[in-house]
């Protein structure tokens, strides 16, 4: 079954995004995970045994950027992605700066 991990950074100051809370759904909208990113701006395991489908991984930016007094324009990140090999690892990275976000397909 499918893993997933994740990776926040901090692209304004190039540094690991320290703190940030993260959730996993399903498709359905139910809750299958969360974390909070660690010294490095990463969770290394969110989820083990993911089957084929899709998921929302939802980072909440607005706290983060709340705690280090910044004003950002997005209150949460969503990412949206599917699962079709389950065999494979899924790695979602995040650029994130007060307003503007990047992500793309990680190994």
């Amino acid at each position: 079954m499918s893993t997933l991990s994740t990776h926040v950074l901090d692209a304004v100051a190039g540094l690991p995004a320290v703190g940030v809370a993260v959730s996993l759904t399903g498709a359905g909208g139910d809750q299958i995970a969360t974390g909070t990113t660690d010294s490095d701006g990463r969770i290394a395991a969110l989820a083990e045994g993911l089957e084929a489908g899709v998921y929302r991984i939802t980072f909440d930016t607005g706290a983060w950027f709340a705690e280090h007094g910044v004003d950002g324009f997005y209150p949460e990140v969503v990412i949206c992605f599917t699962v079709v090999d389950v065999a494979r690892h899924h790695h979602v990275p995040v650029l994130l700066s007060p307003y503007a976000y990047s992500t793309y397909r990680g190994s």
